[in-house]
């Protein structure tokens, strides 16, 4: 926005990649990223990429379930935004977090979530005290731990659920590894980094395509933009 608000659309983390603009013909985007939990991810060139999804089928269609995919969560986080309540909200942000993390517990501060939901600071911490008071989750400075998964599952709206069945319905748990693996790796543009959470002070970066390793524990990256060079 012109004022410089922000509101998260979509969580991207070890299931994905950020840069689908790059294969899709468009080459930029008005959006941007934001690391929220640090993490370790590869960069790789964006002509790379662009040549790899012309030429390998398999890659392609993987690149493109994956976008339907993150467009189901961005349409569902929009009519999520509207209609449902911010405990809904709250208990489905750490549900996409937990998704991504594979931990129960979430290194975020409460002013982070609020940001991300585009709502006040106090709101998401009655949420979060109420929360605790039903021993779904335990909040220590930083720090998210949630105690019963199943309960939080149950104080969310569905919209959790129908985008995590679409995640699951089109990109398989461990996709088959590709040929071109070992050439991709070979000709990456640096070896895998570290994503450092992004605190106020610091700008946005901005790479050429980041994917993260789906055997690594990284955090997630909030798409409230994604920007690609």
């Amino acid at each position: 926005m012109d004022s410089g608000a922000s509101s998260e659309v979509a969580v991207v983390g070890n299931e994905g990649v950020v840069g689908t603009s790059l294969f899709l013909g468009g080459g930029t985007t008005t959006s941007h990223g934001s690391v929220l939990i640090a993490g370790q991810g590869f960069r790789i060139g964006a002509q790379m990429i662009r040549d790899e999804f012309e030429r390998s089928d398999s890659v392609r269609l993987l690149l493109l379930r994956y976008t339907q995919a993150l467009a189901t969560q961005i349409a569902q986080t929009a009519a999520c935004n509207r209609h449902h309540a911010i405990d809904q909200q709250v208990c489905g942000w750490l549900l996409y977090s937990l998704d991504r993390v594979r931990d129960c517990e979430v290194v975020v501060t409460q002013q982070l979530i609020a940001s991300m939901l585009g709502v006040r600071r106090e709101s998401v911490s009655e949420v979060a005290g109420r929360l605790q008071a039903a021993e779904l989750i335990h909040c220590t400075r930083g720090h998210i731990s949630v105690l019963d998964r199943a309960g939080l599952e149950r104080r969310s709206c569905e919209c959790h659920a129908v985008v995590k069945k679409e995640y699951d319905r089109l990109l398989s748990p461990e996709p088959a590894a590709h040929p071109a693996n070992a050439a991709w790796r070979a000709g990456m543009t640096q070896p895998p980094f570290t994503f450092p959470r992004r605190t106020k002070s610091q700008p946005r970066a901005k790479t050429d395509l980041s994917i993260q390793r789906s055997g690594a524990r990284a955090g997630p990256l909030s798409v409230d933009s994604v920007s690609a060079q």
